[in-house]
């Protein structure tokens, strides 16, 4: 039942998730923060049970943070790091499966700022905007109507607000916070919350 949205510009990608932590018919906590900082320049927001969340993000994390040590500083691009999270998902598929669905952002200094949708069976696509969970069926119509090539991120801002009241007004699940983070040339930076994700 977990919302992720996400929205490129010029410049750069802005994700959005929901705060919310569940199972069945319970609330655990409505200020999780389900977009995971891969590297300076770089995020994912992730969709599915929490414990597969922590630990997928975590363990995407860490090897890309273990490559560059292990590479004199080498840096993953994006486009590597969305292909890592793939392979790792598709090899996991005959193993213990992830049951994670992600939206992977990054800025690179040669191609600007690039949006992966990458699903728990191991599907990547490049898009310009795309959302993960039932929030898809509420916000493809947004997108396509709001969203053109060169916007701003004043404009996409406004794109991700329009989805969230969407979801606020017709989804029948409760999810009152959302965690709103952006990355472009000065890195990954949070621009709101419903509620602080630092106090867990």
């Amino acid at each position: 039942m977990d919302t992720v949205l996400g929205v490129s510009y010029d410049g750069g990608v802005i994700i959005a998730a929901d705060q919310s932590n569940g199972r069945s018919i319970l609330t655990y906590q409505t200020n999780l923060d389900k977009i995971a900082k891969l590297t300076s320049h770089s995020m994912m927001g992730v969709s599915g049970p929490n414990c597969d969340l922590v630990n997928f993000t975590e363990y995407v994390a860490k090897n890309i943070n273990l490559y560059e040590l292990s590479n004199a500083g080498t840096k993953l691009s994006t486009h590597a790091q969305a292909n890592f999270a793939r392979g790792e998902l598709a090899a996991a598929l005959r193993k213990g499966p992830f049951q994670v669905n992600v939206l992977l952002a990054g800025y690179d200094e040669k191609t600007g700022g690039s949006l992966y949708h990458l699903d728990y069976l191991g599907t990547l696509h490049k898009v310009k905007h795309g959302a993960q969970g039932y929030a898809q069926y509420f916000c493809s119509s947004i997108y396509d109507k709001d969203w053109t090539e060169g916007l701003n991120e004043e404009e996409a801002l406004k794109i991700i607000e329009k989805c969230i009241n969407e979801v606020h007004t017709r989804f029948m699940i409760n999810q009152p916070n959302f965690i709103i983070k952006k990355v472009d040339k000065d890195g990954v930076k949070v621009l709101s919350y419903g509620a602080d994700p630092a106090d867990n």
